[in-house]
């Protein structure tokens, strides 16, 4: 009997009843939100996000917010969270370490992703303020824990499907927040801010280059969440450069930005993988 068949066998036996509830909470955390997408994808009668909150959510609705194409990502973080959910509900992941550490974590996740969606079609705007904001918090905690949990890792499988998913999602969720906050503010401040859009536009997106190499670092400088912010950005410049409403002052400075979060951790991951080992 090999070790890693004999350390299966500990963890199941080490298993708890509450193990198993995790399990299902997680599975039944993506059924709620699956339906939430399907409503807010335009089925079961629901009105699709870019069309909610009379527009306000749509590419147009701000100069923060990216190209439609940008949220395609959502397919990638959606397929990801649902293979993570099959891989956590197996037998020899009950009892792991580290599904105990983060899998209740990762379905307050896609829960508020769920609710998010309904904030958008049944609340108003504010609402889907609070919870994206409650998201973003939600994930950084997440991401934190799957980092420096002290469980061992399960080789690429767990780095692709709670390192890997959970960083895109961050990183994504980062800008959806700036975009979403954005959108709320362009209804509600005075049409004479608009003459300063240019500066107000560039000021955010320091911020998000200074938050975007935060998370990098805080993480060992993981590159997930990198680049999901950067493909966000990358949209948002489209958008701005070729787009309504039109800035290109803000345009340039989103490319700037995106290769900014995207290079800096490429580059010092790369250089830790190239140093020797024991320096």
């Amino acid at each position: 009997m090999t070790e890693t068949s004999t350390t299966r066998e500990k963890d199941a036996a080490a298993s708890t009843p509450l193990d198993l509830v995790r399990q299902i909470a997680v599975i039944s955390a993506l059924g709620f939100t699956l339906v939430a997408v399907a409503v807010g994808v335009g089925g079961l009668g629901g009105t699709e996000v870019q069309n909610s909150q009379g527009g306000q959510l749509s590419a147009q609705g701000s100069y923060l917010a990216p190209a439609t194409p940008a949220f395609s990502i959502w397919s990638v973080i959606y397929l990801g969270l649902a293979a993570y959910v099959v891989w956590q509900a197996l037998p020899s992941q009950r009892a792991s370490g580290r599904q105990r550490a983060i899998g209740w974590w990762i379905a307050l996740t896609i829960v508020l992703n769920g609710l998010w969606l309904v904030a958008a079609q049944l609340l108003t705007i504010e609402w889907t303020v609070v919870v994206i904001v409650l998201l973003l918090i939600a994930l950084c905690i997440t991401f934190r824990i799957s980092v420096v949990t002290r469980t061992p890792r399960g080789g690429w499988v767990d780095a692709l499907l709670i390192d890997g998913v959970t960083g895109l999602h961050l990183g994504w969720v980062t800008l959806a927040t700036v975009a979403n906050i954005a959108a709320w503010l362009t209804g509600i401040v005075p049409e004479s801010w608009a003459d300063a859009a240019s500066a107000w536009g560039l000021a955010v997106l320091a911020v998000v280059a200074v938050i975007g190499l935060g998370i990098a670092w805080a993480s060992g400088w993981r590159v997930a969440p990198g680049i999901a912010l950067a493909w966000g950005l990358s949209w948002l410049a489209v958008g701005r450069l070729t787009g309504d409403p039109s800035n290109q002052a803000i345009g340039i400075a989103a490319v700037v930005v995106a290769l900014l979060v995207l290079l800096v951790p490429l580059a010092v991951a790369g250089l830790r993988a190239l140093r020797p080992q024991g320096d």
